[in-house]
């Protein structure tokens, strides 16, 4: 019982003293056992830096003391007191030993107790200046960016106003040269005046000095050539009146022989008359006299008379005949047939030879034709398909050429009968309306004389349009509806013996039945900057390379007439291809028409030499021209 009194002693003792452990330990932080002495405690509490101690908070205001038993620092001693007289009392006891130890054991678990907090406190503490140093290696680094920005910073600041300072310095040295070098422009201006009126002056003391000397020397050659024309005027007077002498003489002699002459061959004359009007007048007389003699005489010149005049209208009316049946149709404008069968035969022969020739020499097929590679592919296409078909006595294809005047439409329809070994006639739409009523019969007769081609002929009817328009037009009259109507007759079938070929500006005027008849459309454009360039070195090989001294005839070796050659300097081909480039929207015609000008120019310059600003004078020219045609026809783009 009394060992159990003495433990709850003990017990309410060790809890006083915790009692008041614990409110002194609350003042410093947990586990923590300040010493009495306040410079001890000050001592003991570690060191802080300056941004704990701004950062830390103030300490609490000390509790009021009230009771006189207490200490300053609040501490009550009734309870040590009461403990130390409870450890009399249990030293007094026989139970001391054992509470002594339990207590032992008690302190010990505490201060194992204590030790495992402290050490936890001291983890805490090394892991908080842990994060303590990262924020100030944060800091510093923060620091060390920004002092190294201002210094950055500064750098550029400073170089900019070196680099400043050095345009500004720049800028006034600049100024100084450009200062300087007006300065010596000026005084070398002055100095190359001051030269210029010294050669000046020299210049017109040196020219007086020629104009004095030459006077001197003009004053001399007249006095000099006034004296040889004295001596040359009595010469000459003695010398005329001596050949008049001469003269005198040789005129009297010859006048004398001459009289004589005269009178001899007149004297001639006069009897021939007389003999010839003696046998006239004998004949009249006999005729006159005898009546048989007149009858017979009349009657024979009224014979020889009508002979005469029924010879020459049989001769008519038979070569009309002749020429209405064997002859070339008055429609055809040109032809490769002759008028009549046997005509012509000769010169075709030589001309189809030439042809070959050149064709072969110059390695084109079509001559004096340039036209669009895909064009042309396609005329040697039909050519050669006019030729087999020619071959194998199959129908031809009728053709219609559409495009712009002057694009060749006419000299590639020739061209195609050449090579397709037909024959070829031209003719034209606008003179079948002049015919009137006789068109029809023309229009008949044109297509037999087609018929009588032994080789074929290609009909090329340029300007279709006139004649071959809609049959509505109201302006169409009644003779040019039959002649339409009288073709339309002649080409309904697909024919063997005539290729008919159509040329028009309008293709959508022609009648619906006159497009069904054809089965070929081509159309012929302007040409291309690479076909102009072409067309203007033919025609400049034609125009004027070539348009040299023919061969001399029997005029000219008689008065020994000289035919200059033109010659050509600077006309490259870089200038004909810059020719080529402004003759945009030329046609062939007016590309040849414009070579033909250039040939003008060069006959009309005295030296007859063409030259690159010649060249191009004629070119701007004819450009300016063709740019003004256009504008007063309104086809001017702009």
């Amino acid at each position: 019982m009394a060992q159990k009194c003495a433990i709850g002693l003990i017990t309410a003792v060790a809890a006083s003293v915790s009692l008041s452990q614990s409110k002194v330990a609350a003042a410093d932080g947990p586990f923590t056992f300040p010493p009495a002495n306040p410079q001890q405690q000050a001592a003991s509490s570690p060191p802080s830096t300056a941004g704990e101690e701004s950062s830390a908070p103030p300490p609490p205001p000390r509790a009021r003391n009230d009771n006189p038993r207490t200490s300053s620092g609040g501490f009550d001693p009734e309870a040590l007191e009461r403990g130390a007289k409870a450890l009399k009392e249990i030293n007094n006891s026989s139970y001391a030993k054992n509470v002594f130890e339990s207590i032992k054991q008690q302190e010990e678990t505490k201060q194992t107790e204590f030790a495992a907090k402290a050490q936890e406190y001291k983890a805490m503490q090394a892991q908080a200046e842990t994060e303590r140093q990262k924020v100030i290696y944060d800091e510093h680094k923060k620091l060390a960016q920004h002092q190294a920005q201002t210094k950055s910073q500064m750098a550029r600041y400073e170089d900019d106003l070196a680099r400043k300072r050095m345009q500004a310095c720049v800028v006034v040295f600049i100024s100084f040269l450009q200062a300087e070098n007006e300065y010596h422009r000026t005084r070398n201006q002055e100095l190359v005046k001051m030269q210029e009126d010294s050669a000046i002056r020299q210049e017109q003391a040196r020219r007086a000095t020629e104009e004095q000397i030459q006077a001197q020397r003009r004053q001399t050659e007249r006095e000099k050539a006034e004296i040889e024309r004295e001596t040359i005027k009595v010469k000459a007077i003695a010398e005329a009146e001596g050949r008049a002498h001469e003269a005198r003489l040789a005129e009297d002699v010859n006048r004398r022989m001459l009289v004589d002459r005269a009178n001899a061959e007149r004297e001639k004359w006069v009897a021939a008359i007389n003999t010839t009007f003696d046998h006239i007048g004998g004949g009249l007389r006999a005729i006159l006299t005898d009546q048989n003699k007149l009858i017979v005489a009349v009657g024979g010149a009224t014979a020889l008379a009508a002979g005469i005049y029924t010879t020459r209208e049989g001769a008519k009316v038979i070569w009309s005949y002749v020429d209405r049946i064997l002859g070339q149709p008055s429609l055809i404008r040109e032809s490769s047939r002759g008028k009549y069968p046997w005509s012509g035969s000769v010169s075709r022969v030589m001309s189809t030879l030439r042809g070959k020739g050149s064709a072969a020499s110059n390695g084109k097929g079509f001559g004096d034709v340039i036209l669009h590679p895909s064009l042309q592919k396609r005329i040697e296409h039909l050519a050669n398909a006019t030729a087999n078909t020619k071959s194998h006595q199959a129908p031809f294809r009728n053709m219609l050429f559409y495009g712009p005047p002057g694009t060749g439409k006419t000299m590639a329809a020739r061209e195609l009968a050449r090579k397709s070994g037909l024959d070829y006639a031209l003719m034209t739409g606008g003179d079948v309306a002049p015919l009137g009523s006789q068109a029809v019969t023309k229009i008949h007769q044109l297509f037999d004389w087609g018929k009588k081609s032994k080789r074929g002929l290609l009909l090329f009817i340029d300007e279709a349009d006139a004649f071959l328009c809609e049959r509505n037009k109201t302006y169409m009259s009644e003779a040019q509806r039959s002649a339409l109507n009288a073709l339309l007759f002649r080409t309904g079938d697909q024919s063997k013996d005539i290729v008919l070929a159509l040329a028009t500006n309008r293709p959508g005027d022609l009648d619906s039945a006159v497009a069904d008849r054809v089965d070929e459309v081509l159309e012929f454009p302007l040409p291309g900057e690479e076909e102009r360039f072409k067309l203007l070195s033919l025609y400049l090989e034609k125009y004027i390379a070539q348009a040299g001294p023919r061969k001399p005839g029997l005029f000219d070796r008689l008065f020994k007439k000289e035919q200059q050659k033109i010659e050509i300097k600077g006309v490259t081909e870089e200038l004909l291809k810059e020719a080529a480039a402004k003759t945009e929207g030329f046609s062939g015609r007016e590309i040849a028409k414009l070579m033909a000008s250039v040939q003008a120019a060069v006959y009309g310059s005295e030296d007859c030499v063409l030259d690159s600003v010649l060249f191009r004078e004629v070119v701007d020219y004819k450009v300016a021209e063709h740019q003004q045609r256009r504008k007063l026809a309104g086809t001017d783009s702009k």
